[in-house]
C-alpha cells in the first residue's frame, strides 16, 4: 500500500527521494514526507495530499543532505493530515521512522508510553514505533530497531535514521516488502524495485524477520539475532516491468493499460503454446508431469479483481481439464481450516505478488502440505519467491489502481493452464490444437473489442448521473459481471452489484426502476436464450438495459435500450473480450463525474495490510 524509498551516498538525497515517491504514488497518496540529514541534523518535510504538495514544500524550503528516507502514505490509523504523514520522530528528535504495515498492539503500547510521560503528535500507529526505537537507542540504530520490534505485533516494512549516525539507514520487514538497491553512487532502500529504476544496478530482497543496514559504502542483512545472512544480489532489470510506466499520450494510466491488452495478452501467451503436442508449456511450474497428473482438486485463492479471474478459472478448469475447483477469498481462507485432500494444489492469483491476505493464504496452504503455484505479474515479489512454482503474466507495470490488463492476462494464463491440465487428462490433440488456434486469435479479437469505445462514450453520457447499476451474466460471464460492477464502484463511486442473471428474480429485481441501468453480458452461447428472458424481465419493469452482445445481433437489439458489440469468440474466451467494454464504461463514467481515475479515493494498488 504505502511506499518507501531511502538513499545514502554521494548525491543530494531529496531529488532522488521525490522521484522515487513519484513512481510509488500509486501505492499510497494520502500524504507524503521525507527526512534528510546533514552532519548531526535531520531536516523534515511532509505534507498531506499528493506528491506534488511535498515537492512544492521542498522547493520552498529545501531539504539538504546526502542521505534520507521518504514515504507516501495510504492511511490506516489517523486521517490524511500533515501531522499523520511520515516520517515520525521519537521524543528526543534523534530517530526518524517511515513504516508500511500495521502495528496491531499500538494502542496498548501508546497508553503505556503516555503513562510514562511521552507526548504523541499524531494519530498513527507508526509513531509508537518511533518512540520505542528512540527509547532503545544507545548509539546502535540496528540494535535499537531489533529491540523495538521485539515489543510489537503486526506487520512492517520500515526504514529508520538517526542524527547521531549520519549516512546510516536501517530497514526491517515482516509481511511488507523491502529491497536494497546497489548503485554506483550509493545504496537505496525501497518497498518496490520499480522505484529504483535508473538509480540502482543491483537489488537484494529482504525476507520476513530480517533487518538490514546501508550506508554510502556498504550494506548488510541480518536475522533476528543480528547474525549476518547471505543474500542473493541480482540484476535489477530482471525485476522491472517490461512496459513503460508513463502515460504516453493517454490522459490516464488506466486508459493506456486498457489499450495495452492486445499486447499484454499476447505477451502472456508468448512461447507457451506448442503445436508439436497441442498443449501449453510453462517453465516455472517446478512440478513433474506425474505430480501434476496426480492432482485431483484445485483451490484458487485471491482478492478483488484477481478473485474474479479465479472464478473464470473455475469454469475453465472444470470444463477443459475436468478438475473440481474451489475459489476462496484469501482473507477468509487464511483463517479457515478447510478439509483438503492430499492431492489438492493451491493456486494463488495476484497482480502485485505482495497482497497480504493472498500471501497468508498461500503460506497456510503450504503449511498444510499442499504445493502452491502463483499466477503473478511482479517478478521478485514475496508470493513469487515463496511459491513452489508459478507463471508470470508479463503484463508490464500496472499503475492504475483499478486493475484492467492484469485481469485479462490472468484469465489468459488460467486458460493455458486449463489446457495443459486438460491435455494430461482427457483432451485430444485435435481439441488442444483448436484451443491453441483460438487463443492465438485472441489479441486481434481484443483489438476489435476496443473499437467499441465510441459506442461506450455515448452510453456513458446517457447514464453517468445514475447512482445504481446492476451487472448480469451467466456461466463464464458471471465473474465478468462481478468485475464490471467492481470497476464502476472503484473509480466512479457509483453503487453497482454483479449477479448471475437468473438470480435477479430471487431478490435483486426489487431494485429495478427507470433510474437503475442493468448491464447484461449476452454474447451468443449455450444460455443465450435464458439471458434474453432475464432481459425481458427487466424491461417489463421499466429498467434500462445495456447489452454487451455479439456483432450484428439483431435479436438483442429488439430488447436492449443500448448495445455494445464485441467480436464472436468461443464461450471460454468471452470473459476476456467482454471485460473490455466494461472497463471502458467504468472509465468514461468516472471521467464524466470528475473522479480521479488512476487514484480513486480510499484505495491503494497493493494491499499489504489486512
Amino acid at each position: 500500500m504505502c511506499g518507501i524509498i531511502g538513499f545514502t551516498g554521494q548525491r543530494e538525497a531529496s531529488p532522488i527521494l521525490l522521484e522515487g515517491l513519484r513512481r510509488l504514488e500509486y501505492r499510497g497518496y494520502d500524504s507524503a514526507g521525507m527526512v534528510t540529514g546533514t552532519g548531526s541534523s535531520l531536516h523534515l518535510r511532509k505534507k498531506a495530499g499528493r506528491i506534488a504538495e511535498l515537492t512544492k514544500a521542498v522547493h520552498t524550503a529545501p531539504a539538504p543532505g546526502t542521505f534520507g528516507i521518504s514515504h507516501t502514505r495510504w492511511a490506516t490509523h489517523g486521517g490524511a493530515t500533515d501531522q499523520n504523514a511520515h516520517p515520525h520522530f521519537d521524543a528526543t528528535g534523534t530517530v526518524a521512522v517511515v513504516h508500511n504495515g500495521v502495528i496491531e498492539n499500538y494502542l496498548s503500547l501508546k497508553h503505556k508510553l503516555q503513562a510514562e510521560g511521552v507526548t504523541f503528535h499524531s494519530d498513527t500507529d507508526t509513531e509508537v514505533l518511533a518512540h520505542l526505537i528512540g527509547r532503545c537507542y544507545q548509539g546502535d540504530l540496528m540494535d535499537a530497531v531489533k529491540q523495538a520490534l521485539g515489543q510489537v505485533k503486526g506487520t512492517y516494512g520500515l526504514a529508520a535514521v538517526s542524527k547521531t549516525e549520519p549516512g546510516v539507514i536501517v530497514g526491517a520487514r515482516l509481511g511488507s516488502p523491502l529491497v536494497i538497491g546497489i548503485g554506483e553512487d550509493g545504496h537505496y532502500l525501497a518497498s518496490d524495485a520499480n522505484a529504483l529504476a535508473g538509480f540502482a544496478d543491483k537489488v537484494v530482497y529482504l525476507n520476513d524477520r530480517q533487518i538490514c543496514q546501508i550506508d554510502q559504502d556498504a550494506w548488510v542483512i541480518r536475522n533476528q539475532d543480528l547474525d549476518t545472512v547471505d543474500a542473493a544480489v541480482q540484476d535489477i532489470r530482471h525485476f522491472l516491468g517490461e512496459g513503460e510506466s508513463d502515460k504516453g499520450d493517454y490522459p490516464h494510466h488506466m486508459l493506456k493499460e486498457i489499450y495495452e491488452q492486445p499486447e499484454t495478452v499476447a505477451n502472456a501467451m508468448r512461447g507457451r503454446l506448442d503445436d508439436s503436442d497441442s498443449t501449453a508449456h510453462f517453465g516455472g511450474l517446478n512440478l513433474t508431469a506425474k505430480q501434476l497428473r496426480n492432482i485431483d482438486r484445485v483451490v484458487m485463492t485471491a482478492c478483488g479483481t484477481s478473485y474474479h479471474a479465479g472464478l473464470v478459472g473455475e469454469y475453465l478448469f472444470e470444463e477443459l481439464a475436468r478438475l473440481p475447483v474451489e475459489v476462496e477469498y484469501a482473507s477468509e481462507f487464511r483463517y479457515r481450516n478447510p478439509p483438503m485432500d492430499p492431492r489438492t494444489i493451491l493456486v494463488a492469483i495476484t497482480q502485485s505478488g505482495e497482497t497480504a491476505d493472498t500471501l497468508a493464504a498461500m503460506r497456510e496452504g503450504k503449511r498444510m502440505g499442499h504445493p502452491a503455484l502463483a499466477i503473478c505479474n511482479a517478478v521478485g515479489s514475496t508470493i513469487a519467491r515463496e511459491a513452489d512454482g508459478g507463471v508470470y503474466l508479463h503484463a508490464g507495470p500496472e499503475i492504475g489502481v483499478a486493475s484492467t490488463k492484469a485481469f485479462t492476462s490472468q484469465s489468459t494464463v488460467l486458460t493455458m493452464l486449463a489446457l495443459y491440465f486438460g491435455r494430461t487428462r482427457h483432451l485430444s490433440s485435435l481439441q488442444g490444437q483448436r484451443i491453441i488456434d483460438e487463443l492465438r486469435a485472441l489479441p486481434d479479437a481484443i483489438r476489435k473489442a476496443l473499437g467499441c469505445h465510441e459506442q461506450v462514450k455515448k452510453i456513458a453520457n446517457r447514464y453517468a448521473e445514475c447512482n445504481n447499476f446492476l451487472y448480469l451474466g451467466r456461466q463464464y460471464l458471471y465473474p465478468v459481471a462481478l468485475e464490471g460492477a467492481l470497476k464502476l464502484k472503484e473509480i466512479s463511486y457509483i453503487h453497482a452489484e454483479g449477479y448471475p442473471a437468473a438470480e435477479m428474480k430471487h431478490g435483486p429485481i426489487a431494485l429495478v426502476d427507470p433510474h437503475t441501468p442493468s448491464v447484461f453480458l449476452v454474447p451468443r452461447g449455450n444460455v443465450f436464450d435464458k439471458v434474453m428472458s432475464n432481459m425481458q424481465e427487466i424491461k417489463a419493469r421499466r429498467g434500462p438495459v445495456i447489452a454487451v452482445c455479439s456483432e450484428g445481433d439483431r435479436e438483442v437489439a429488439t430488447v436492449a435500450d443500448d448495445m455494445i458489440t464485441v467480436p464472436d469468440v468461443p464461450e471460454y474466451l468471452q470473459p476476456i473480450v467482454t471485460a473490455i467494454p466494461l472497463q471502458l464504461l467504468a472509465y468514461e463514467i468516472a471521467v464524466l463525474r470528475g473522479c480521479d481515475v488512476d487514484k480513486p479515493r480510499n484505495l491503494a494498488k497493493s494491499v499489504t495490510v489486512e
